[in-house]
């Protein structure tokens, strides 16, 4: 069983930036692959980013590419979702997950965070 907090969540002006947490206690963090998905109101949870165990290969999905970074420190048992020049399209429920393997298809995650809201507004 792995445990997943998220934490960095809240309210931002469109362009400015946050940066997500995933805290996942225990000492298997490592084995893991860790994902990033939000999920809008009347809208499906879509991939954000994905990392491999080590850090060495990660996915960032087209809306996101060139202003999201999905990072890990294996050190401190966490995953970080660095978010710049934030839009008002980018207001959801942010999740992260972890899952055996590496990918970014969401039914392969087999373990989940309560989520963090994220609103981007002026």
């Amino acid at each position: 069983q792995v445990q997943l907090v998220e934490s960095g969540g809240g309210l931002v002006q469109p362009g400015g930036s946050l940066r997500l947490s995933c805290a996942a206690p225990g000492r298997t963090f490592s084995n893991y692959a860790m994902g990033w998905f939000r999920q809008a109101p009347g809208k499906e949870r879509d991939v954000v980013a994905s990392i491999n165990w080590s850090g060495s290969s990660t996915y960032h999905a087209g809306s996101v590419k060139g202003r999201f970074t999905i990072s890990r420190d294996n050190a401190k048992n966490t995953v970080y979702l660095q978010m710049n020049s934030l839009k008002p399209e980018d207001t959801a429920v942010y999740y992260c997950a972890a899952r055996s393997g590496f990918g970014r298809d969401r039914t392969e995650y087999a373990y989940w965070g309560q989520g963090t809201q994220v609103t981007v507004s002026s």
